[in-house]
């Protein structure tokens, strides 16, 4: 379905009737030839604007998956990088394909981003293209994990998309899979979590700074504007701040 090395759509269909964790176990083999590993140019942009920002000591890539974005760390952190998923296929993958011949140490840790096994260990914390898989309820446990792993002053940074507007054909097939993953969840069993529409940034960034992190908003640039002027991808860098969590003033939707 996706070239002759991509699955097939029986491998896609086969996953999709799995739990999140197994579908990606079969799915690893083949998920860098796919549309669902994050590409190369948003990787490099990211970095980009993230390297003013350091020297980083220790960076976590978090729901790593196959490596992508923990190899970008690689090239922003002195001492450590570890990649966090609780897809034992996914981590296997990365294992075989991080492998850098110098710069900082790489470890690989299977773990659930909603019960994180770490301390307050991190300088950066990064994330590509996983929060699909968290419902909006889960964003205050999971913003809180990510706040407790960082180190007073560490950031935690991912790229967001502006979401394609009605008249694009994007709008209608993002729509149209999510209601399609909703009538898989309310027929089968195990459910299988993945919403492209669920994730929007208004309701992220007031939950992002109930949980202890101030929010910065970028832009990177390479991907042009809206037609109204209006940035197509942005980078959220959150730090975390010394004051305990607060409640904020909601931000106006977006």
């Amino acid at each position: 379905m996706f070239g002759s090395e991509g699955p097939t759509l029986r491998e896609l269909t086969v996953q999709a009737l799995s739990s999140v964790e197994h579908g990606y176990d079969l799915l690893a083999p083949k998920f860098d030839h796919t549309p669902f590993r994050t590409p190369d140019d948003v990787l490099d942009s990211v970095a980009r604007a993230l390297a003013p920002l350091g020297p980083f000591a220790d960076g976590l890539d978090l729901c790593c998956g196959t490596g992508a974005g923990t190899r970008v760390l690689t090239g922003l952190c002195r001492r450590s990088v570890t990649g966090v998923d609780f897809s034992a296929g996914m981590l296997d993958i990365a294992r075989r394909r991080v492998r850098p011949a110098d710069g900082p140490g790489v470890a690989w840790v299977r773990g659930d981003a909603r019960a994180l096994p770490f301390t307050a260990a991190f300088d950066l914390v990064v994330s590509f293209g996983a929060f699909g898989h968290f419902l909006p309820r889960e964003l205050p446990g999971l913003f809180a994990q990510v706040r407790s792993v960082l180190r007073p002053g560490g950031r935690f940074a991912f790229p967001v998309f502006a979401p394609p507007r009605p008249r694009h054909p994007a709008y209608w097939l993002l729509l149209g899979f999510d209601t399609v993953m909703r009538v898989r969840n309310a027929l089968w069993r195990p459910p299988f979590v993945m919403y492209y529409r669920a994730f929007r940034l208004g309701t992220v960034l007031r939950e992002l700074e109930r949980a202890g992190l101030a929010v910065e908003l970028g832009v990177l640039p390479g991907f042009g504007r809206r037609a109204d002027g209006s940035p197509r991808a942005r980078l959220v860098v959150a730090r975390r701040a010394d004051a305990p969590p607060a409640a904020v003033s909601p931000r106006p939707a977006e």
